[in-house]
Order: C-alpha cells, then structure tokens, then sequence
C-alpha cells in the first residue's frame, strides 16, 4: 500500500523544457536530498549511492567543511572576471594538488569538467610542440574500447563504434589496442599482453611518423574495460616509447583520480608519471562542478613568465571560479589530512574479498581501491550488469551497469557494515537476475 507521502508526490506536470540525460522511464527518480551516502528522492524513499554519484561524491552528502567553505565563500566573491585576474582559493586550490601529484606534476589549469580537461591536454600538447619548431606534431594517440567525454574532441578520443552517431570526430586522432583487448583476442596473461600491446603502439607510431604525433592519452582503467587492470609493465613501456619519439603521455584520471584507487592517483600505483595528468569527478567532493589539468614541469617551462607563473589559453569562463576552487580548496584539505588514503586501502581489501564472496563463481571483480567492478558472462547478449542494476535500484541501492559489467564505487566515508550491506543487496539481486550460487 502506498504511503502518504508517495499519494502526496507529483510530477512536475510539465517536463517537455528539461532535456534529460537518458529518456525518461518509470525507473527515472527526482531526488530532493542527501545525507552521508544516502539519497531520498521525493517520495521520501532512500538509496543507498554505492557508486558515488558518478565516482564524484566522495566525501558522501551534507560534508560539512565543503558546506561551510561554500557557505564562508558565497558571501565573499561567486566569480571573477578570468581576463583580468584570479582569486585566491584558484591559486592555493593548484599548490593542494601539486602537493597531491608525482614530483615532476608542477602547474594545474583548473576547469570545469573532465571533457575539458582531456581537450585543453590535446591544445597543450599540440601547442607545446609549436612552441618548440615541431609544428606538424599534430596526432593524438588514444585506445579503442576507452571513454575519454562527452565534448566534440574527447569523443574522437573515445575508441568506440557507438560515438559514430554524432557524425566524423575530430581529425587526427589514431586508435590502437589496450592490453586488456589484446589478452581477450590471444588468450595471453596481463603481463604478454602488456608487451604485446605497447609494442602495437610503437609499430603505430612508426607506420604514423613520430614527427606527426603529439601525445597519447590512456586511462589507467578503465569502466569500459570492465576495470581490469592492466600489468604495470604496460605504462612504463608507453614511458619509454614516448620518451624515445618526443610525443607526451597523458594519463586520463577523471576517474581513477584523487584517491579513488587507493593512492592520490592511479599513476602512483603504476610508478609511471605523465606528463600531463586529468583529473576531475571528485575533485570538489561533487559541491560544484570541477576539473583540472596537471601538467609536468616539462611541458609548463615554455609557457613560464619571467616571475614564474605558467599561462595557457584560451580559457574558459568558469576556469578557476571561486567558488568551485573552494569547493575543490576544502575537499584537497579533507583529502590531504583525514587519514582517507589508509581508510580507502582498509576498505577496498574488505569491499573486493566480500564482492568476491558474493558473486562466487558467476563472474569476476577487478579493481582498485574504492572502484570495482564485476563482469559477468554473457554468451546471449542480455547485458546482465545492466539487468542487476535495475534489480538493485528495486532493493534501494544505486550501482552502474555497462552490458556485461556493474560498477559500484563507494563514497571514502563508507564503514564495514555498509559494505555489508552492499553486498547483501547485491547478492539478492544477482540471485534474482543469475540465480543463486552453487
């Protein structure tokens, strides 16, 4: 029987002006708050965010030093005109992530979303070639089977067949192979594959010409690639190879970033440093829109002014707003004096082996730290991850499914027995969608 509160509820009677993400469905929520890592939506039913929004809040809902920076920097300055200067939670905002970063990583441009980010890395590699009489440095190398944004130039990057509905993609953009796709089609182990597949990327380069490529942008892992994780091997080849053709790497963290797998970035896990580094999603704790691009000494010392500043345009009219820098000022504070990194270590040995328990023999989790993900086998195309999705979201709790594969990634604040809970529900639901464990 309904409750009062859902007779109460309505939709808004009209919704034709709001242009929605996905269409929508019966399935579709308006959600009216959060608190710590639940959401309740207007009918005043509660979920449980396993996936932190979208790998962003991972601080969870209502953090209160975020809250109250906001608050203190609504009241001061909400914008400052960008062509003419900056403000000061922009500038200590970039030393809080240079202090985060691999030693070589000394400027950040700061930007609004991950799309931006991977795009202002393609006009500063291309630039920054320029700028050194190499010019006809123009190609971007990028993986296929990768998810790079959603933007017209990050969606060339993007190696996949679905974004062919949006028309030609960016020109000068080449694909080769990850290595999770090369041990996939030759049945070879992480560490063959990864040789295999970074040498594909130096025949790539050399069937192109090292003097046409700018860089190549990889994600560390990948949500498309069932968050397996490749053999480290892998990077520090592409290292080498990039080194030895003068073409810039370019490590996309928007997701991996900022802690999410159990160090300040996926780059310290794989001893690899980049020279230029995106990262985004949690980057504010999900309190304003934020990204930023951190870029190696290397690259920023042509762009140097003579007292030591690095400037890159053009820029974009939020780049460094107030108050998403102080969103992003507090969260970097939280990050770098909470004790998070030893927790999200903690947590992610008790979420994977309890995920493990939990789906037994009907699929296989890979991951790091706080970011999981499970593939299951799907010999009839049915997309079992998107079906254990909905099965959840029936049972209260928000998970991502991507075909074969579910994605959970918890909030940093979650504790033992909501990881408990975690995999309750998912085990109910993937009994209900695979049937139980044998």
């Amino acid at each position: 029987m309904a409750t009062t509160m859902e007779q109460a509820f309505q939709w808004p009677t009209e919704t034709r002006a709001f242009c929605a993400e996905l269409p929508f469905t019966p399935q579709t929520i308006l959600f009216e708050r959060g608190e710590g890592v639940r959401l309740f939506d207007a009918q005043g039913r509660r979920y449980l965010d396993a996936l932190s929004g979208v790998f962003v809040t991972c601080f969870g809902y209502g953090y209160q030093p975020i809250v109250t920076a906001l608050t203190e920097q609504i009241q001061n300055i909400t914008f400052n005109p960008p062509l003419h200067g900056t403000n000061r939670a922009a500038i200590q905002l970039a030393q809080g992530l240079v202090d985060l970063a691999p030693a070589e990583i000394t400027s950040v441009k700061l930007l609004s979303g991950g799309s931006e980010a991977v795009e202002s890395a393609v006009r500063l590699s291309r630039l920054f070639h320029a700028m050194r009489g190499k010019p006809t440095k123009q190609k971007i190398l990028s993986n296929y089977q990768s998810y790079h944004g959603s933007t017209y130039g990050a969606l060339a990057l993007t190696g996949h067949p679905a974004v062919g509905i949006f028309g030609n993609g960016m020109p000068a953009v080449v694909h080769t192979w990850p290595p999770e796709a090369v041990a996939a089609q030759r049945g070879l182990t992480p560490k063959d594959a990864a040789e295999q597949a970074a040498a594909l990327v130096e025949r790539t380069i050399e069937a192109e010409s090292p003097d046409s490529i700018a860089a190549m942008i990889v994600e560390p892992i990948s949500g498309v690639r069932s968050m397996e994780v490749p053999d480290p091997f892998y990077f520090h080849r592409l290292r080498e190879i990039c080194d030895r053709h003068d073409i810039l790497l370019v490590f996309d963290e928007i997701v991996t970033g900022f802690g999410r797998v159990g160090h300040h970035f996926a780059a310290q896990h794989f001893g690899v440093t980049p020279d230029l580094l995106c990262a985004g999603k949690g980057l504010s704790g999900g309190y304003a829109p934020l990204a930023a691009l951190l870029i190696s000494e290397r690259v920023a010392e042509p762009f140097r002014t003579p007292d030591g500043p690095m400037a890159f345009g053009t820029t974009h009219t939020y780049s460094g707003n107030p108050l998403a820098a102080s969103a992003g000022l507090a969260a970097v504070a939280a990050f770098a004096t909470g004790g998070f990194l030893p927790r999200i270590q903690h947590l992610s040995v008790t979420l994977q082996a309890m995920l493990r328990r939990t789906v037994a023999e009907r699929g296989t989790v890979n991951g790091l730290g706080l970011l999981q993900g499970i593939t299951f086998p799907d010999p009839n195309g049915t997309n079992p991850g998107d079906l254990i999705e909905q099965a959840c979201l029936r049972r209260g709790m928000i998970v991502r499914g991507m075909g074969p594969t579910l994605m959970i990634a918890p909030a940093y604040i979650i504790d033992d027995s909501e990881i408990d809970e975690i995999c309750g529900i998912l085990g109910d639901a993937i009994d209900e969608v695979l049937g139980n464990a044998s």
